[in-house]
């Protein structure tokens, strides 16, 4: 056998292979693409505001995004067993799964309308230590605190959607989300142009109104999702009866709690790990804050096609597990993973290209744009390490190997790149630009030992038999 085909068996993979592909992950990307654009324009126009608008906004989506990812943790135990009980044809399994997923949200609301609402002042406080004028620190934190307040009424809607649109990938209905997400970032979008600057003879309410304008696009994209899975077509046979009872057999909830108890608390140690590197970095200034928001915003548009690559990978392998199709389990894997990687090498390329441009705009000073194209062009850099970093996450998560996964990343996370970040921050006076960079060469490790764990198969199981 020559070595093309060689290559083409295990990494390459055919047509077949490619339209599979294809129909899980555009949707998404077309999604993603107008979410993360909408999000683009609505940076920028908060950021036509000023620095200390943009960088409180920036501070309250720090911690909403703890939230967000807490979501996405709790409700991704339940969703391991959803798309393998769709891959084994047992619907009512579906079914109890995403009764499961009800029970995780209500919990997690609760817990996070108590955190924010007690200690909100004092967490957009944290942000606020490093040098800079203590007028425009008083500002950030009083934007910080409107934007967060109001954004907390989108916390449910938020939730059931993810919920619902989880499921529907699951069973690899990726056309439904797409179009409830569109729907909701435009509504989002024109919100924000009435809202935040007072157009049409509506209140000029600058952070507030934006805030306003994606609570309301959260509502939006539920109503058409939950419409699209409950209407009266019939389409969805998984969801016949959903909510005739919220009991979930003792057994199966047992299960999900064993193995998604870890990926919980995994995305909140991340998304807590990433919330206190930005901390870190913003002790060498204020505007180190707002640099890093316009990078992770550009970066957004630009990580889109390896982040979708993720839900590929768990609806894909997830359900060749529940099959017992072991063997196109492991086959599948290196394909998809060696297709991202390769795929964001050129993405990374036409990044770096444009991250000059992007900060221009962005009413700031040049040093907080200076920061932003650094930013940018380590992001662009080392995005093919995201990527299979990222895939390798969702292997393991997709066979159940959830300890594992909670070990590969929050645990990596808190053992290697906060005591890093940590170390050079405060016994060092390395500059943030060659500080960012030191600090994420770390994933290099990362990447090393999840593909050695993707090798060694641990991953491979049916959980749901």
């Amino acid at each position: 056998m020559s070595l093309m085909n060689r290559l083409k068996q295990t990494v390459i993979g055919d047509r077949a292979f490619y339209r599979t592909v294809a129909k899980l992950i555009v949707p998404i990307i077309v999604q993603m693409f107008v979410t993360n654009f909408v999000n683009l324009l609505d940076n920028i126009m908060v950021g036509q505001l000023g620095t200390a608008e943009l960088s409180g906004v920036a501070i309250g989506n720090q911690l909403i995004f703890v939230y967000n990812l807490c979501i996405f943790g709790g409700l991704s135990g339940p969703g391991i067993f959803g798309a393998q009980f769709f891959g084994a044809g047992d619907l009512e399994g579906v079914r109890n799964s995403f009764r499961m997923k009800l029970w995780v949200l209500m919990g997690l609301l609760a817990l996070f309308f108590t955190v924010f609402g007690g200690w909100g002042r004092d967490l957009v406080s944290l942000y606020l230590t490093g040098d800079g004028d203590p007028q425009v620190a008083h500002r950030m934190l009083e934007h910080g605190l409107d934007y967060l307040h109001i954004m907390m009424i989108g916390f449910l809607p938020f939730a059931l959607t993810t919920a619902y649109a989880g499921t529907l990938r699951e069973t690899g209905e990726t056309l439904v989300p797409m179009r409830a997400g569109i729907a909701a970032v435009l509504t989002n979008l024109v919100g924000n142009w009435l809202l935040i600057y007072g157009n049409l003879g509506f209140p000029m309410l600058g952070v507030k109104g934006a805030a306003i304008a994606t609570v309301f696009s959260r509502f939006v994209e539920l109503a058409i999702i939950a419409r699209a899975m409950h209407g009266s077509s019939g389409r969805f046979e998984f969801m016949h009866g959903v909510y005739r009872t919220l009991k979930v057999p003792l057994r199966l909830a047992k299960n999900v709690f064993k193995k998604g108890a870890p990926l919980l608390v995994n995305e909140f140690l991340w998304s807590m790990g990433m919330a206190t590197l930005n901390q870190i970095y913003s002790l060498r200034g204020l505007d180190v804050l707002a640099g890093m928001n316009i990078a992770n915003t550009v970066n957004s548009m630009f990580n889109l096609f390896f982040i979708s690559m993720g839900s590929a990978i768990a609806t894909m392998i997830g359900q060749h597990l529940g099959a017992n199709r072991m063997v196109e389990a492991r086959r599948d894997v290196w394909r998809l993973i060696f297709f991202s990687a390769s795929c964001c090498v050129v993405i990374g390329g036409i990044m770096v290209v444009a991250s000059p441009y992007f900060p221009l705009l962005y009413n700031t000073t040049d040093h907080v744009r200076h920061l932003a194209t650094r930013f940018m062009l380590v992001m662009a850099l080392f995005m093919p390490m995201y990527s299979t970093s990222h895939a390798c996450y969702f292997t393991l998560r997709s066979g159940g190997a959830t300890v594992l996964t909670f070990l590969f990343d929050s645990g990596y996370m808190w053992a290697i790149n906060i005591p890093l970040a940590l170390a050079l921050t405060h016994w060092t006076d390395i500059p943030i630009i060659w500080l960012y960079p030191l600090c994420e060469a770390a994933g290099i490790i990362k990447m090393s030992i999840g593909l050695t764990i993707v090798r060694r198969g641990r991953w491979i199981k049916n959980i749901v038999h």
